[in-house]
């Protein structure tokens, strides 16, 4: 489908690579509803057919009242993108402390970036299914935003990894099943890109980032991922893959 004929709920809206989503994509002519836990002053600097929604991606009520508000407004959905999610960092032992990683905090990670993301994929799938078909009988797509975490994570990112992992581990049989109804499903996993929260990284940490990036030895731009999105939404044979973009960066 082509952008300027989507109407789209970009879950985790309001920062980051979420943000710069909806921006870019609220450029190209589509709707965009936006769902955050909590408005930030970003979406107020947004022009377009934009909406907010306060949103809890766990929650089934919340996310159900996004998707009304998002038909009342917009009269459908055709695009779900989930940015939605929280990154944790926490060894798994601590010998000199005497404990372990907290289960709580692996819990919440888990809740909100894997039980989160399904949430929004089963609840919004129910709404583009209803959609009239278009072009290949396509009736929406849904794009998941994973990691490069998926798939060779960090010391002290088992909680995040596994996350993000379970993420991946959905798409395909999600687009499987979604196949006769005329919706897609596809993960992107991003590498290291700038966003506002990178800004505050100290100098030390950020060099040891870059070093560890091949080519383009940089951080990714907002609208590198961005153009993949777009592509990703554009392009119907784009389905049941994820898709790795990260400058060839393998974490160690």
């Amino acid at each position: 489908m082509k952008l300027c004929n989507t109407c789209a709920i970009v879950t985790g809206g309001a920062s980051g690579l979420g943000f710069a989503t909806a921006k870019i994509l609220l450029s190209y002519g589509a709707k965009v509803l936006i769902c955050d836990i909590k408005r930030s002053p970003y979406v107020d600097e947004l022009t377009g057919d934009v909406i907010f929604s306060e949103t809890d991606v766990t929650s089934e009520e919340s996310v159900k009242r996004a998707i009304e508000k998002a038909e009342q407004n917009f009269g459908r959905i055709n695009c779900v993108i989930n940015c939605a999610g929280i990154e944790t960092t926490q060894n798994l032992i601590s010998v000199s402390e005497d404990k372990s990683h907290d289960l709580r905090l692996f819990e919440r990670v888990m809740h909100v970036n894997v039980i989160g993301t399904f949430n929004v994929i089963r609840l919004t799938a129910l709404s583009m299914a209803k959609n009239n078909p278009e072009e290949d009988g396509e009736r929406g797509v849904i794009v998941n935003i994973a990691s490069i975490t998926a798939f060779e994570g960090s010391v002290g990112q088992s909680a995040y990894a596994s996350s993000k992992a379970a993420v991946v581990g959905m798409t395909l049989p999600v687009a499987r099943e979604l196949a006769q109804h005329g919706i897609r499903c596809v993960t992107i996993a991003p590498g290291a890109f700038r966003t506002q929260m990178t800004s505050s990284v100290p100098n030390e940490v950020m060099s040891r980032l870059l070093s560890k990036i091949p080519f383009p030895h940089r951080m990714g731009e907002p609208e590198e991922f961005v153009d993949l999105v777009k592509t990703v939404v554009e392009n119907r044979m784009l389905n049941g893959t994820t898709i790795r973009i990260d400058a060839a960066l393998r974490l160690a």
